[in-house]
């Protein structure tokens, strides 16, 4: 266990839910895991009992694996009972990808953010500007420019709507500060913003509990980055920002995160988080004392090697602490003769 990770408490141990399988956390909330194709391998979702039937609480990613876990949870983890309603926290894959097959099945609806539907109906339909093919010339004018890099970026095109070959036709809206009616409790929406267009976590605190989505995990910071359909955002000083919408809940909150397991100490996870942006953001200053690309930060913010998916990510974190510097007036930038975009102390 890293530093980091030893300052939280797991109150459910190594209590881990098999693939397939249910574990309850209190009556009427209940854990599931579904497998990822990814080097993050799992993602947590939720059951709330609702009525005379249950919501999901994200869906995992289209795929033969997670619909064969979801067939294990009808037959033995929803004690007989229909789904009535599919949340989304947001519209990453892993998080909606499977949710018009768990609508269609259960002809119940979607509820989300309009933000997030509307970003998946955009992706699932690779409109131009959205979809893969976008990233190209994006990350190409922030440095890279490794042809066996692109080639197998290029690869990637249509990685999300093989991962959501579908999105419900329609939704229901659910905003910031609304209070949900869930079989019989009151849940509150957080929105926040920089992970995604309009992350939206559930807070209930009759249950004292925090399903985080994405916002704030455990053991790896939420990914933050600059895509080419926003080319401008400033989407670290939105994350930042928006984990302070987290400061009136209690910090024994038992917090449930997409990945990783559930932990007490928010506040301590936040307050980590924060520096761990503070430090990244000190080393870019450092490096911007010459100009620098979002290709030349990228080895200094992540030292591993990565490959093309990851490193999508990478850079698109590295342009995100760049872009916050900028739009602070702390480093300037200019696209240069060969056509990359390089930032420097101002």
């Amino acid at each position: 266990m890293n530093p980091l990770e030893s300052q939280l408490e797991y109150p459910l141990g190594d209590t881990i839910p098999a693939i397939g399988a249910v574990h309850e956390i209190a009556p009427g909330l209940r854990w599931l895991r579904m497998p990822l194709p990814f080097a993050l391998d799992h993602i947590n979702l939720w059951l709330l009992r609702d009525g005379d039937g249950w919501s999901v609480v994200d869906s995992g990613v289209a795929g033969d694996a997670t619909r064969a876990a979801w067939e294990a949870i009808f037959e033995s983890g929803l004690d007989g009972l229909p789904v009535r309603r599919v949340f989304a926290t947001h519209c990453h894959p892993d998080h909606i990808g499977l949710a018009d097959w768990l609508c269609r099945r259960w002809d119940a609806p979607l509820w989300t953010t309009t933000g997030e539907y509307a970003f998946a109906r955009m992706m699932a339909a690779a409109l131009p500007g959205v979809d893969g093919l976008a990233a190209l010339p994006h990350f190409q004018r922030h440095g890279l420019r490794d042809p066996e890099m692109l080639e197998k970026m290029g690869g990637r095109k249509n990685y999300y709507p093989t991962l959501v070959p579908s999105v419900p036709s329609a939704y229901t809206r659910i905003q910031d500060g609304q209070l949900l009616a869930v079989g019989g409790r009151s849940w509150r929406v957080i929105t926040g913003f920089g992970h995604s267009p309009e992350h939206a976590a559930l807070h209930c605190a009759e249950l004292n509990v925090l399903i985080s989505g994405d916002m704030v995990l455990p053991r790896i910071s939420t990914n933050v980055s600059v895509f080419a359909v926003e080319p401008d955002a400033n989407s670290l000083t939105l994350y930042l920002e928006s984990l302070s919408k987290f400061v009136d809940l209690p910090n024994d909150v038992l917090v449930l995160p997409s990945h990783g397991k559930p932990f007490h100490g928010l506040h301590t996870r936040i307050a980590q988080l924060r520096q761990h942006h503070v430090e990244r953001l000190a080393e870019v200053v450092d490096a911007c004392r010459d100009w620098q690309s979002a290709a030349d930060i990228v080895p200094l913010m992540f030292k591993r090697p990565l490959d093309a998916h990851q490193l999508s990510f990478a850079l698109g974190e590295a342009l995100a602490h760049l872009h916050n510097l900028w739009h602070d007036g702390i480093v300037r930038r200019q696209t240069g003769a060969d056509g990359i975009i390089r930032f420097r102390v101002a």
